[in-house]
């Protein structure tokens, strides 16, 4: 606690130039200082931009470890530090922009191909047996398949998010997000098929 409050007023001093060059160096000190000047307003462009307070917390904390990971490729001769968190921040909410029309579409999909759209309140039991059927079927998916659709479809996670929780890489998520929904439907075609 002491250490915190010896560094605010030093903190307070240094120019973006100094904060951006000790991130260069990988002292977190800097990340902190990075964070508490620039959060609010990366929080701002975000909430502006998804209309989602949840989400934009979610883009802030993205910002700033792209931040703490992308250090080593700031440029100060491209432009100012706060310049490069905005640029930032502009991709990740471009992302999560992507990624919330992305879950649409997929929901739309599976809802289509699935056949699940709101049945009558005559067909419950063709309900319970479409979703005991697409929980079974999603049990004879090779894992990581089931993990990313589990992961999308029953918590609501974005393929950015499902990368963070399982440490895979957002390409693998994808590639296992477009498999185990190819290999779903052509399982759920067969079985209408008999």
């Amino acid at each position: 606690m002491c250490e915190h409050n010896l560094w605010a007023p030093i903190e307070e001093s240094l120019a973006d130039e100094e904060v951006a060059e000790g991130l260069q160096r990988g002292e977190e000190a800097f990340l902190e200082a990075a964070y508490r000047r620039w959060s609010t307003l990366v929080h701002t462009l975000a909430y502006r931009s998804l209309g989602d307070s949840r989400e934009a917390e979610d883009v802030t904390q993205q910002v700033f470890l792209a931040v703490w990971r992308g250090r080593g490729g700031y440029n100060p001769q491209r432009g100012a530090f706060a310049g490069w968190v905005v640029g930032i921040t502009r991709r990740k909410i471009a992302d999560a922009l992507t990624a919330r029309t992305r879950r649409a579409t997929l929901a739309s999909a599976a809802k289509t191909t699935l056949n699940l759209a709101a049945p009558p309140s005559d067909n419950m039991a063709g309900q319970v047996l479409d979703q005991v059927l697409i929980r079974h079927e999603l049990t004879l998916l090779p894992a990581p398949q089931r993990r990313v659709l589990q992961l999308a479809f029953y918590n609501d996670l974005t393929h950015t998010q499902i990368a963070e929780v399982t440490g895979w890489p957002l390409g693998t998520v994808k590639s296992h997000s477009r498999r185990g929904l190819n290999r779903l439907r052509q399982r759920l075609v067969a079985t209408d098929a008999c």
